[in-house]
């Protein structure tokens, strides 16, 4: 399969080429649906164009808990058929979709009674094992086990004794959802798909009451575009709202904002060979591996203030450091969180006023002619969302269209992975570089790998680690920027890479580096790298700021002190 390169002239083409022909289906928003979505469209055979106001999973897309499950909670819920469904997403993306992203991770959930919840928990550890088996794409993961106490501790010294009565370990999935996002947006182009983000809707075009496209406005260059489609799909997440009041109307259904904070601290402060599931009294907190760190999570509050930028509190910080450290023998405190992250996930609103009970399942609507709106849902289930609209955009149509092909599409790295990771101590031999980088890269870029070994057989100097990030080379910078689509610094300390939760200090130490990498590609002079420093810089105090803000309202506005768009 080609691969697709998103760099600065392949930004400008898309544009002009939406611009230039009526598209079939254009969607607005690039997190996990939207992108997801236009590579559905794409693999039918449908001329598809998509915009983004920001970057690729710049919202909820990159601020999850970086989970593929079932949702073993929805369970008790008695939500058999959203479970069933999820983990047979889980089960393609980990076989055949996307084997160099998704990989299994093991949990281990503390029993605190005797008898009763063993019993209790078992089955419905067991009901989740047999509904992935059932699902035909549940075979790859190991099913779950009972332990007692002592086994127990012996795989997670890290536990209170007086914390547990004995344990089950089963297993779910994680990625990296911002490198899963872009890697849809590139697998999209490269079925032809005109993709390009700094690209921000600011109407929709009418003919009567037919919605026939959307104004779209150059973040950075200014410029407008008229993008006419026969069908618009809007998958703007937490901002479905906003971008519907641009035609008038709110629509059938509201979507809310619930909060989700997380802590990433280092590996060595938790003792512990599995991940952690533990119950709260609001919903479940997870500890999840994370390469060399751990990530702590999550929250689940309302929010009604600023979406671009939601902002952890002191409380939200200390509320999970409460509740890990009640289970923990040797407690967090702040002084070992590293990095701090904060989402705000799309829920229905529904009945209840709790966050946590607000509807998962999502929702597919034509509220206008020529615009289709999908909201709410899961990233485990973005492929059947990203169906569900592109199926209703196909209704409207006068044309014949071929069905929805995903389930047997693999992302981009996907073919050929697994024989690359088998060969992958020669791979080091060849390259010169550690056997333990050579898997860092197939796990992140699968095969095209090779297009990162190019660069650094180009010039050797890219084969270095970066300065104060040493788990990321120098050449992931580049790449980022001439194929990934990444135009700022921010982009690729927080997204095409994860400096900016994996380090002490937050990337600031390795940013000119990174920006003097960026330059070239993106054609920055010495006063533009100064100016995307010192941006990064300011969001780093303001969400350090933030976060020592006892309650929303004041974090929020700490937070907000930081300008939001590089100045020109």
């Amino acid at each position: 399969m080609r691969t697709a390169t998103l760099g600065p002239a392949e930004r400008t083409d898309a544009l002009n080429a939406m611009a230039e022909r009526e598209l079939d289906v254009l969607v607005v928003g690039a997190g996990v649906v939207g992108a997801g979505t236009v590579l559905d469209a794409a693999t039918r055979g449908l001329s598809t164009g998509l915009v983004e106001a920001r970057d690729w999973a710049s919202g909820t897309s990159s601020r999850s808990s970086k989970l593929i499950h079932g949702g073993l909670r929805y369970l008790e819920m008695l939500d058999f058929a959203l479970v069933r469904e999820a983990l047979k997403e889980r089960g393609l993306l980990l076989e055949r979709l996307a084997p160099h992203l998704v990989k299994p991770v093991p949990f281990l959930y503390p029993l605190q009674h005797k008898g009763w919840e063993r019993l209790y928990a078992g089955s419905g550890v067991a009901l989740y094992d047999a509904m992935s088996v059932s699902s035909g794409h549940g075979r790859g993961l190991p099913v779950h086990r009972h332990l007692s106490r002592r086994r127990a501790l012996r795989v997670a010294p890290a536990l209170r004794k007086d914390a547990l009565v004995g344990a089950l370990q089963y297993y779910d999935a994680q990625m990296d959802d911002a490198r899963f996002v872009a890697t849809l947006v590139r697998t999209a182009a490269s079925y032809g798909a005109h993709v390009a983000n700094g690209a921000r809707v600011t109407g929709f075009l009418r003919e009567g009451e037919r919605v026939v496209g959307a104004r779209v406005q150059d973040v950075e260059g200014g410029a407008e575009y008229e993008i006419r489609a026969k069908q618009v799909v809007n998958a703007t997440g937490v901002w479905t709202d906003d971008t519907q009041a641009l035609i008038g109307e709110r629509g059938q259904f509201h979507v809310r904002a619930s909060k989700g904070i997380h802590l990433v601290v280092p590996k060595d402060r938790i003792h512990s060979s599995t991940g952690l599931i533990l119950r709260t009294e609001k919903s479940v907190l997870f500890v999840i591996p994370w390469g060399r760190h751990w990530i702590v999570g999550t929250t689940d509050t309302d929010w009604d203030l600023d979406k671009a930028h939601p902002a952890a509190s002191s409380a939200d910080i200390d509320y999970l450091l409460e509740r890990v450290n009640s289970v923990l023998n040797t407690p967090l405190g702040r002084d070992d969180v590293e990095g701090v992250y904060a989402g705000l996930r799309p829920l229905l609103a529904g009945e209840s006023d709790a966050t946590s009970k607000l509807s998962r399942e999502h929702t597919v609507a034509h509220p206008a002619p020529g615009l289709v709106v999908v909201a709410g849902g899961k990233y485990t289930t973005y492929r059947v969302m990203a169906k569900d609209a592109v199926d209703e955009a196909v209704h409207a149509l006068d044309q014949r269209v071929a069905d929805c092909v995903t389930e047997d599409v693999p992302l981009l790295g996907a073919e050929g992975y697994r024989a690359l990771w088998n060969a992958r101590a020669r791979i080091a031999a060849r390259t010169g570089l550690h056997v333990v980088r050579v898997e860092h890269l197939l796990n992140r870029y699968g095969s095209v790998t090779e297009e990162l070994l190019e660069l650094v057989k180009g010039d050797s100097s890219l084969g270095e680690p970066l300065t104060g990030a040493e788990d990321y080379l120098r050449a992931e910078v580049v790449y980022a920027a001439s194929h990934e689509g990444a135009r700022h610094l921010d982009d690729v300390l927080t997204r095409r890479t994860r400096i900016s939760i994996e380090t002490f200090d937050r990337g600031t130490r390795c940013a000119r580096e990174c920006a003097d990498l960026m330059a070239p590609v993106l054609g920055w002079d010495t006063d533009r790298i100064e100016r995307e420093v010192e941006h990064y810089r300011k969001r780093v105090e303001a969400e350090r700021e933030s976060q020592r803000q006892p309650d929303d309202l004041t974090a929020d506005a700490a937070r907000l002190g930081a300008p939001d768009i590089v100045p020109g």
